[in-house]
């Protein structure tokens, strides 16, 4: 089966012999998956920031530029420089990442990112794509490369076992009355099982697009229930989408319940992603309990 990171460059190497604006710019991770006798692929050795520098004179002059890497070199190593070279300077690109939060643990803390969707929301303009299936990489990517904007794609190891249907605003998957759960990306399939185990009465919405945050679906989705309360499962920094659940409800009494990688925990074992997942109560026994806890509560 086709995995993320293999859709993704499948699709840009596709893109990048039809549309002669799009470019590549990598920093040794991945470079050789990209066609090496095209002038468009640029590989600047273990310089991820001058990866990010590279990119943006690459869009200053009217080219679409892919930069990738693992999420931490790709966001953390090279964010003066994001936020710089590509946003101050006003133009885009199309940021693809993998390593996720922690899908490759026995590299350490130095291939972990669960911070990196929390950094782009200190900066204005991105578009934060978080697919959770194979299928759903190639039309976000698609619809990135024809656009001008600042986009950021975080793909995983770990998926749903189906794909759906992708763009602008959530995707209802299940109806209930007690409240919602707001299932991101690769979550979705145990959000589900967590769910069915607890036998919950609640709506479950699925997003591949965290940023623009549907507003308008989160409350309409709030609306149709008889408790505004919300619980976000999210594969990377807990608390990432709080505010803007907060903002989206002012005008609603609510509760809210944020899940994902917790903030005190600094996990020193390597162990396996799965190990980190329990650690961090993002796997279906430790969603199960907080949605028990949660909407029963």
């Amino acid at each position: 089966m086709t995995t993320m990171r293999q859709a993704f460059v499948e699709t840009v190497n596709d893109e990048i012999a039809a549309d002669p604006r799009i470019a590549v710019v990598t920093a040794v991770i991945s470079s050789n998956e990209f066609p090496q006798e095209n002038e468009r692929v640029v590989d600047v050795g273990i310089r991820e920031q001058t990866m990010v520098g590279v990119a943006s004179g690459l869009a200053l002059a009217g080219l679409r530029p892919v930069v990738h890497s693992y999420a931490p070199f790709l966001v953390e190593r090279p964010y003066e420089q994001i936020k710089l070279d590509i946003g101050h300077q006003d133009v885009g690109a199309v940021f693809v990442s993998i390593g996720a939060s922690y899908d490759d643990p026995a590299w350490g803390r130095t291939h972990q990112s669960p911070g990196d969707v929390a950094l782009f929301d200190t900066l204005p303009g991105w578009t934060v794509h978080v697919p959770g299936h194979p299928d759903e990489v190639t039309p976000l990517l698609q619809q990135a490369l024809k656009d001008d904007n600042r986009v950021y794609m975080r793909l995983s190891l770990h998926e749903n076992t189906q794909a759906y249907p992708v763009g602008e605003g959530f995707t209802t998957v299940r109806h209930g009355k007690r409240g919602v759960v707001l299932a991101v990306g690769p979550m979705l399939d145990r959000v589900l099982k967590a769910v069915d185990s607890e036998n919950a009465d609640v709506t479950v919405l699925y997003a591949a697009t965290v940023r623009p945050f549907d507003a308008t679906g989160l409350r309409k989705a709030v609306q149709n229930t008889d408790h505004a309360d919300v619980m976000v499962v999210e594969p990377y920094l807990e608390g990432t989408s709080s505010h803007l659940v907060s903002e989206t409800l002012q005008q609603i009494p609510h509760r809210i319940r944020s899940t994902g990688v917790k903030r005190h925990a600094e996990l020193r074992n390597y162990g396996t992603a799965e190990d980190h997942d329990a650690a961090h109560d993002l796997d279906v026994v430790g969603l199960g309990s907080a949605v028990r806890s949660f909407f029963r509560g």
